[in-house]
């Protein structure tokens, strides 16, 4: 599956854009500023996004890669 796909079926599954992500992340503390603040671990946002948005790992963990600023929208 490529990384777009993931963020489509987040998209699908949630009604949350990568940009409605980044700020719920935002206002969750883990980035400031679209950078993830000092100290923020992938269990810390895989945990939250399982828990609010029910997303299994993988998924949550292709949110963390965005927010990271590993893979951005439209990477294959």
């Amino acid at each position: 599956m490529s990384f777009q796909a993931y963020l489509d079926t987040i998209q699908k599954k949630t009604g949350k854009s990568p940009a409605d992500l980044r700020r719920m992340a935002e206002d969750k503390g883990f980035t400031r500023g679209g950078n993830l603040t000092t100290g923020t671990k992938a269990r810390e946002v895989t945990n939250w996004l399982k828990a609010e948005l029910g997303l299994g790992h993988g998924h949550a963990m292709a949110v963390f890669a965005l927010l990271k600023g590993l893979k951005n929208e439209g990477d294959a």
